[in-house]
């Protein structure tokens, strides 16, 4: 099997003008183009902690350090993506080798949830549904706000030419169905319950984009609140209230100052500063409080940690792609 040498690191990009990560240097060798399928959760699975791996870290704007907005929670051997923004099915295939979590395969990955339908959440949909899509053991589960049918049905569009010539060819096709996603209209509540796994939807802000929802997943030994692209919002901090893992949205005071009036008026109605989200923090009082879909203008990304650490002394750290929690 031919392995590749990838070295992740920040020289290897011209930074022009924005800020990479301080912690993205590191060589990882990974397997080339295998194909891997599973029946079942692996037993090795099923005996390791309950994990989060942030896929993608980043915003609508073009990024060479960030991948589109996703979060994996890898629990019982089973792994389920929050958001799918543009490369997070490439960050899953790197972390699945990375950590050595097999359902991080994108094609063994059984569950997303969708907080909201803007494009910078969904750009990978198509490439988690499709990829070996004749292998899949079953297709992609999709959970969303009002609107995922349309989007389920224009897949289904997308993909059938494919699926046409792979069925109707020579090509062996293990699953003929494995490119039909199932998908399912997000409400408030439990949404999904299995074994010790339980899966909230709550609704949040984002001004017009409603509804939009934000996530709390709890599990025998972590709880977990992801927040979604929201406003402030007192139900986010009610859900978060002494949560092991906060992974917030966040946009930088001074960032936002640099905008037009009318973009800082924007930003003010569906997103949360680093001010309001320290008061939110101060009330919920997660463990760790993470950041994550940080949008910064052209401010070193080191600021938006400095302008909440001010105003909160809990732990908070600004996320990286493929970063790791807990961490060991």
């Amino acid at each position: 099997m031919q392995k590749i040498l990838i070295t992740f690191t920040s020289l290897l990009l011209v930074n022009c003008g924005s800020n990479p990560p301080a912690d993205t240097n590191y060589a990882l060798v990974l397997p080339s183009a295998r194909v891997e399928t599973r029946q079942t959760s692996s037993g090795a699975g099923l005996d390791v902690p309950t994990q989060v791996v942030v896929l993608g870290t980043g915003t609508p704007i073009p990024d060479a350090f960030r991948a589109g907005p996703s979060i994996a929670v890898i629990h019982n051997g089973e792994s389920y993506l929050f958001d799918v923004g543009a490369g997070a099915v490439r960050q899953a295939t790197i972390a699945r080798y990375k950590y050595d979590i097999p359902s991080l395969y994108p094609s063994e990955i059984c569950c997303l949830f969708l907080t909201h339908l803007h494009s910078d959440h969904t750009l990978d949909l198509s490439e988690l549904a499709h990829t070996l899509w004749w292998r899949r053991s079953s297709s992609l589960k999709i959970w969303g706000p009002q609107g995922i049918d349309r989007i389920g049905d224009g897949l289904l569009d997308l993909i059938a030419a494919d699926a046409q010539f792979r069925i109707n060819g020579v090509q062996p096709v293990a699953n003929p169905n494995g490119y039909k996603v199932r998908q399912e209209n997000l409400q408030t509540g439990i949404v999904l319950k299995k074994d010790d796994l339980v899966i909230e939807a709550f609704l949040v802000n984002h001004g017009d984009i409603n509804p939009a929802f934000g996530f709390k997943i709890t599990t025998d030994d972590l709880s977990i609140v992801i927040s979604g692209d929201t406003a402030y919002s007192e139900l986010v901090a009610e859900k978060a209230e002494g949560v092991d893992l906060l992974f917030h949205e966040v946009i930088s005071l001074e960032g936002l100052e640099r905008n037009s009036p009318g973009f800082q008026r924007y930003h003010n109605s569906v997103h949360t500063t680093s001010e309001e989200l320290a008061r939110l923090a101060n009330i919920a009082q997660p463990k760790k409080l993470v950041l994550y879909h940080g949008l910064f203008y052209g401010t070193e990304e080191s600021t938006v940690l400095d302008e909440i650490k001010a105003l909160y002394n809990g732990e908070v750290v600004l996320a990286s792609d493929l970063d790791k929690f807990p961490i060991d």
